[in-house]
């Protein structure tokens, strides 16, 4: 099932625009994930938004605040928020080419799939994807998505582009104070050659699909062997459960273990990677 598009615009090299569309590129529903119940009653805990000292409140009685001081906000009506928001530009415009390689991991953010709008677009877009290819550069432009300004770099990814958003600047912190107390010397030469040679040794292509998601595994294989009981097993009745305060963390557990074991089949790999994690 392809997923609906994020995004939809131009993206614009020069006086060339090709319509395209962004998807997201990871997928949340993979992750293994619990809710929390109350033991005594066997029904999910919800959280309500609550204030000290008051108790309770209505959704419609909260506003939006930023702490300039410690303990001091001002605070921001939705009209005054939705009056500076950006609108959803529709081009993003490559304004920049970097090498690969100058662009630290650090900045990298999400990354999106960008897919050419329909096949009239396909020519120009593969031209893109190709030119950046054999140049061994990435694209960047900036991007509003949701309100919010990115930085966004395209590169090419298979047959198509990928687009990652990039961190600001000032959203980093600074690497000096986490190093500060290590010093300066260098490796021995010794040292040096034989952590180089056990590198050069285990090099190889990336591959994810070497690395097994092994405590999930470990949680799934835990979840099934506790269902062949009958003290681990409960049933909430729904009439009884607020169906309105349910959040986004609301999980349909056997679904999702279903899904999750019908797409991966067991193997050794995570057995093998284990042993070779105990040898080292």
């Amino acid at each position: 099932m392809v997923s609906r598009a994020m995004w939809k615009g131009q993206l614009r090299l020069s006086l060339v625009s090709i319509p395209v569309e962004v998807f997201s590129a990871t997928k949340t529903g993979a992750r293994f994930s619990f809710r929390q119940i109350h033991e005594p009653s066997g029904k999910p805990v919800h959280y309500d938004k609550v204030v000290e000292g008051v108790g309770p409140v209505d959704t419609d009685e909260i506003v939006k605040g930023y702490e300039y001081e410690s303990g001091k906000y001002v605070l921001l009506e939705p009209e005054e928020i939705d009056a500076v928001k950006l609108e959803t530009k529709k081009t993003l415009e490559l304004v920049q080419f970097v090498d690969s390689s100058e662009i630290s991991p650090i900045y990298y953010d999400k990354p999106y799939y960008v897919v050419p709008a329909d096949d009239l677009a396909e020519d120009a877009y593969r031209v893109v994807r190709d030119a950046l290819r054999k140049a061994g550069k990435v694209g960047l432009g900036q991007l509003t998505l949701r309100g919010r300004e990115y930085i966004a770099a395209i590169r090419p990814c298979g047959d198509g582009l990928l687009l990652e958003t990039l961190h600001y600047a000032d959203e980093l912190r600074k690497a000096d104070p986490m190093f500060h107390g290590l010093s300066g010397k260098t490796s021995e030469d010794e040292l040096l050659d034989v952590a180089t040679a056990l590198i050069d040794k285990k090099t190889s292509k990336f591959n994810a699909a070497n690395f097994k998601d092994n405590y999930s595994t470990a949680l799934k294989e835990l979840v099934q062997r506790k269902l062949k009981g009958k003290k681990a097993k409960i049933e909430v009745d729904e009439d009884d459960d607020d169906k309105g305060k349910r959040g986004d963390n609301v999980v349909d557990l056997m679904s999702a273990l279903k899904k999750s074991l019908e797409s991966s089949s067991k193997s050794s790999a995570p057995k093998k990677t284990a042993a070779k994690k105990k040898s080292a």
